[in-house]
């Protein structure tokens, strides 16, 4: 039996505001970044910026892995498909 993760996933964006909290701050990151990778230089101080973004979005993705590993014990799983 095989868990949906996406299905829980999108339960708690509705259901849960810690993991809808993070999960917006996880995707503004996400943004932020994309706009230092589509530069060909970064000055020190950007480079600074980038890493330490980076860095949240990792603690981030984290805490909203361990909301969903924590959700998803909580969820029956989903019966196995039969070929």
């Amino acid at each position: 039996m095989q868990i949906d993760f996406e299905e829980v996933k999108r339960q708690l964006l509705q259901s849960d505001e810690e993991f809808r909290q993070l999960a917006t701050r996880h995707h503004d990151l996400d943004e932020r970044l994309h706009h230092y990778a589509e530069r060909a230089y970064l000055t020190d101080p950007e480079h600074i910026e980038e890493v330490t973004l980076k860095k949240e979005k990792l603690h981030l993705k984290d805490q909203m892995e361990s909301i969903l590993r924590r959700r998803a014990g909580d969820v029956e799983p989903a019966p196995a498909a039969h070929h």
